[in-house]
C-alpha cells in the first residue's frame, strides 16, 4: 500500500483544515434539523419501546368480564401484530409496580385503520385470585392513559408450521385470542378454517358471547360447551376426547389451547387419547399456578414458610421477604422493586434472574428455561418459588 505524502506542514495541519471546514459548515447550516432516517422511522413505528394508550371504551362483555378498548394517545396507528398475540400493560397499585400480559381480542387489521386505530383486551374479575385483574376490572375508566408494550407471544397461526384447519379449545377468558383470529379470518386477512369449542360453567356467563355471535364467516364456527347446566340444550360437560373428535373431523388439524392451567392438564390427557402429535398442539400459558401446592413435586408444608430474598442490582443489595407460596417476581413487586416481565408463565424469559444461592422450586409446567439458563444458574422469576433464603442478581431498571 502506497501512502501519498504531500509535505510535512500540509500533513500535520490536515486535521486543523478539516476542523475549520466543519465549523464553517455548522455556521452556515440551517437552524432546523433536516436529517431523516426512513428506516429508523419505520422501525420505530413497528417496534416502539412502549405506547401511551388512552382508554376510549369500557364495556361489560359478561357478568364477570369487561373489554377495554385503547387508542394511541396521539391518534397514530398501533404496532402490527398477529391474531393471538398479547399486549402488556403497566400498572401501579399502591407501592407495587407490575405488568400483566393480556391476549388481544381485537383483530390486527383494526390496529392499522386510517380512522381510530385501536386495540382491545378483555379482563375477567379474578375474585380472590387475580390481583391485577381485580384492580383493572374495578378501576379502569374512559380517558385514562396507560403505558403498554406490544406485541408478545407465539400463540398465532403460522402457515409454515400449522395446518389450515384449526380447532380451538378455550376456557374462561381463554376465548379472547380466538375472537381476534375469527375477526381476522372474517376480514379476509387470515387464511384458515377455525372451529372453537368454548367451555364455560354457565350459559349466563359466557365471555364475549355477543361479539362471538357477530362474526359472520363460513370459515369460522363457535361451539359452546357448558359444564354446569345438565339441562343445557347444546353441548354439555367438559372438552373431552369424545367431543373433540366429533368436531375435529377428518384430515390434518392443529389444536390451539387457551385457558386455565387445570384445563391444560385435563386436555393433555384427552388429546393423548386421540394420539394427537405434539407438533400439532399449540398452548397459550396463563400465568403462574393459582395453588402451587398442587404442582407435582412441591414439598409438602413448604407453602407456609417465609424466606429472606436478597436482590442484587449493581452495587445495591436489598433484602426482602419472600413467601414460599409465591414466585420470586411477586415478592419483588410487593417490595416495590421494578422487574420487567412478560408472560408470567415461565415461557418468555423476560424476567430472567441469576440465582446466586438458595433452594427453589420450579413447576414443570412453568419451566421454560433454555439449556444455557440451566447450565449457568438462571431462573425465570415468575415461575420460581423460594424454598430457603435466596440471593439473586437482576437488572437495574
Amino acid at each position: 500500500m502506497k501512502v501519498k505524502i504531500k509535505g510535512f506542514l500540509k500533513d500535520i495541519t490536515g486535521s486543523m483544515r478539516a476542523e475549520k471546514r466543519r465549523k464553517t459548515a455548522i455556521k452556515n447550516a440551517s437552524a432546523s434539523s433536516e436529517y431523516s432516517d426512513p428506516i429508523r422511522e419505520v422501525a420505530d413505528e413497528l417496534h416502539p419501546l412502549y405506547n401511551r394508550l388512552i382508554v376510549t371504551k369500557v364495556e361489560e362483555v359478561s357478568p364477570t368480564a369487561k373489554r377495554f378498548t385503547f387508542e394511541n394517545e396521539d391518534g397514530s396507528k398501533l404496532p402490527p401484530f398477529e391474531a393471538g398475540q398479547c399486549l402488556e400493560i403497566d400498572v401501579k397499585i399502591g407501592e407495587t409496580r407490575t405488568t400483566r400480559a393480556y391476549s388481544i381480542c381485537s383483530a390486527p387489521y383494526e390496529a392499522r385503520l386510517e380512522e381510530h386505530p385501536h386495540v382491545a383486551i378483555t379482563v375477567r374479575n379474578g375474585k380472590d385470585d387475580g390481583f391485577v385483574a381485580n384492580y383493572l376490572y374495578a378501576n379502569v375508566k374512559e380517558g385514562e392513559v396507560y403505558t403498554a408494550h406490544l406485541p408478545f407471544g407465539h400463540f398465532y397461526i403460522e402457515p409454515l408450521r400449522d395446518s389450515k384447519k384449526i380447532l380451538g379449545l378455550a376456557g374462561g377468558s381463554g376465548i379472547t385470542p380466538f375472537l381476534a383470529m375469527a375477526k381476522e379470518i372474517e376480514h379476509g386477512t387470515l387464511d384458515a378454517d377455525l372451529t372453537v369449542l368454548y367451555g364455560s360453567v354457565s350459559s349466563k356467563d359466557i365471555i364475549l358471547e355477543k361479539q362471538l355471535a357477530e362474526v359472520k364467516s363460513p370459515r369460522v364456527k363457535f361451539v359452546h360447551v357448558i359444564s354446569g347446566e345438565p339441562d343445557y340444550p347444546g353441548e354439555k360437560g367438559y372438552l373431552s376426547a369424545e367431543i373433540i373428535k366429533k368436531y375435529a373431523g377428518e384430515g390434518d388439524v392443529t389444536y390451539f389451547v387457551c385457558g386455565p392451567l387445570p384445563m391444560y392438564l385435563f386436555l393433555e390427557k384427552e388429546l393423548a387419547k386421540l394420539k394427537v402429535k405434539p407438533r400439532r398442539i399449540r398452548m397459550e400459558t396463563f400465568g403462574a399456578p393459582r395453588d402451587i401446592t398442587k404442582a407435582e413435586g412441591y414439598p409438602k408444608g413448604a407453602e407456609t414458610k417465609v424466606h429472606k430474598l436478597t436482590v442484587v442490582r449493581g452495587l445495591d443489595k436489598t433484602v426482602i421477604e419472600a413467601k414460599a407460596s409465591e414466585p420470586l417476581l411477586v415478592a419483588m413487586e410487593r417490595a416495590g422493586i421494578l422487574v420487567k416481565s412478560g408472560c408470567r408463565s415461565g415461557t418468555c424469559g423476560i424476567c430472567r434472574v441469576k440465582l446466586v444461592s438458595g433452594e427453589v422450586f420450579i413447576p414443570k409446567e412453568g419451566d421454560g428455561r433454555r439449556y444455557a439458563d440451566k447450565e449457568y444458574g438462571y431462573v425465570h422469576s415468575c415461575s420460581t418459588y423460594p424454598l430457603s433464603d435466596c440471593e439473586i442478581i437482576t437488572n437495574i431498571l
